[in-house]
């Protein structure tokens, strides 16, 4: 058995049982092994990127990473920008990256690079096998540091000649350690600073997103009245009916400095201390009031759902109900695009268990609130802020979860980093609703010009604009061999999109805006 095999057959040991890939020549005795080796689902993307943003969705919504394939250092640096969104997001992927031998990489010939010198930033663990003996070790402890918390990115190097040559045959998965448990010193200083009565908000994220934690954070609102939010951008997230209505931070500076300055104790469950997503002139980098007494409940790599239960029985809170939904309209919205009037209509319509990938950007701001009465549901977002990640994510989360639908709300410029995905999404049949907010324009660039205090003008005019040619989605994705159809009213948009979700594929709404 050669290194490649036993790579195989270690990461399927270990129920690595998907690899999203762009292989190489250097990969190719892996892609052999492949054959060889049962219980490995292969996906082909066409760009690095598309395959790295697969992985990050499978491993949001399975909680247990995926192997990506990709080919030397330039594929790596194709990939990079998922594979940051991945780190921020905590997703478990492991990141398999071939190489020259080790033997050829002195002749310095063009694809020769310095892989680890690419992985580290986007990695929490990094290891190049020197030998086909090391490879299945070192397959195994990458799937054990990729699932150790809070997740993360672990990108083994596998230079060609450990591939090929005679290896001591695969390993058995290593343990992966439970989160850490918070100790009660800093739950009874939480309980403390609550007790008070002064005004609070518990901020959470990671792992107090899940369904438990959110129930209790409900409770200790109820009980203490602190505000509840969860950091701007989520990883994953429990919503919709049966479950609590909680908003999120608000990404513009102004709007989420206001909602901080009452505040006088700020809580961390699972969430780092807030701060703008940029520095701005004459603006805080912190967003929290000068005096606040800010306390972290659980770190990111802590058991924050344990936590905030622990918490609510320390103060006993009681069982918070959490009322009815929202009812209602006379009925579904017409007339041309509003962030509200979509969220009616995505509310109405999302069936129970979808999954919704949000990469909408501008588009998506406002799309929380209307959406607190759809059908229960999981909703996924951009964490890196490394655009494009939208419709690969949507990907990889429908392989993940094939009898769950699957809604992108994706930006039109953003979704030009990335649209080969489609081409994945209709190869495998996924179920995935892709629906591009059509603006043709950069909008968010537009917005940060006005915040940084720049002033527009043409040149600014020229690179913010997607138009003369205006991109045209629907063909794009009928070429990628994905069915498609243009809209630009509320009453057009309910019609696709109630036709799109009882398909057995992919589909595609250019929604204009």
């Amino acid at each position: 058995m050669n290194g490649a095999e036993a790579l195989a057959r270690t990461l399927v040991g270990a129920k690595v049982t998907a690899c999203f890939a762009n292989p190489g020549t250097s990969e190719m005795h892996f892609v052999s092994a492949l054959d060889r080796v049962p219980g490995m689902r292969c996906v082909l993307g066409l760009a690095e990127t598309v395959v790295t943003g697969c992985a990050d969705g499978y491993g949001r919504m399975t909680g247990h990473p995926a192997a990506t394939l990709l080919h030397c250092g330039p594929g790596l640096a194709n990939g990079l920008a998922n594979l940051h969104n991945a780190k921020r997001a905590y997703t478990p992927v492991v990141n398999i990256v071939g190489d020259h031998a080790t033997y050829h990489v002195g002749h310095d010939t063009p694809l020769t690079c310095d892989v680890a010198a690419l992985a580290h930033p986007v990695s929490r663990w990094v290891r190049l096998s020197r030998h086909a003996r090391e490879v299945a070790d070192d397959a195994a402890l990458a799937v054990q540091a990729a699932c150790g918390a809070p997740g993360g990115v672990a990108t083994l190097i596998l230079p060609a000649d450990t591939a090929w040559s005679p290896s001591a045959g695969p390993r058995p998965a290593l343990p992966v350690p439970d989160r850490p448990q918070v100790e009660s010193p800093r739950i009874d200083e939480a309980a403390r600073a609550l007790r008070q009565g002064q005004p609070a908000m518990i901020l959470l994220g990671t792992s107090a997103l899940s369904q438990a934690g959110l129930s209790a954070a409900w409770r200790l609102a109820g009980a203490t009245g602190a505000a509840l939010r969860t950091t701007t951008f989520v990883a994953r997230m429990p919503r919709g009916q049966g479950r609590p209505p909680i908003d999120r931070l608000p990404y513009a500076v102004d709007q989420a400095v206001a909602e901080l300055a009452p505040m006088r104790t700020l809580i961390l469950a699972g969430a780092p201390a807030p701060a703008a997503f940029f520095a701005y002139p004459d603006k805080p980098s912190e967003l929290w009031a000068p005096g606040t007494h800010v306390l972290s409940l659980a770190g990111t790599g802590e058991d924050a759902e344990t936590a905030l239960i622990a918490l609510a029985d320390a103060l006993a809170a009681p069982v918070r109900p959490l009322g009815p939904p929202p009812a209602p309209g006379p009925g579904l919205p017409h007339g041309p695009f509003t962030p509200a009037a979509f969220g009616q209509v995505l509310a109405g319509l999302l069936p129970a268990g979808s999954i919704v990938m949000e990469d909408a950007v501008t588009s998506g701001r406002g799309l929380f609130g209307p959406t607190f009465g759809a059908a229960p549901h999981d909703w996924l977002q951009n964490t890196g802020g490394a655009i494009g990640g939208g419709m690969p994510t949507a990907t990889g989360a429908a392989i993940a979860c094939p009898d769950r639908p699957v809604v992108c709300l994706q930006a039109d410029g953003a979704g030009m980093y990335s649209l080969q995905a489609l081409w994945t999404q209709a190869r495998e049949s996924l179920k995935v609703v892709t629906i591009v907010f059509s603006n043709r324009a950069y909008r968010i660039l537009q917005a940060e010009l006005h915040a940084v205090g720049a002033t527009p003008g043409p040149a600014s005019e020229a690179l913010f604009k997607l138009t003369e040619p205006s991109l045209d989605w629907v063909s794009l994705a009928q070429g990628m061999g994905v069915p498609a159809r243009r809209v630009d009213t509320m009453q057009d948009l309910a019609d696709a999109l109630g036709r799109a979700l009882r398909s057995q594929g992919p589909f595609l709404i250019e929604l204009l805006c």
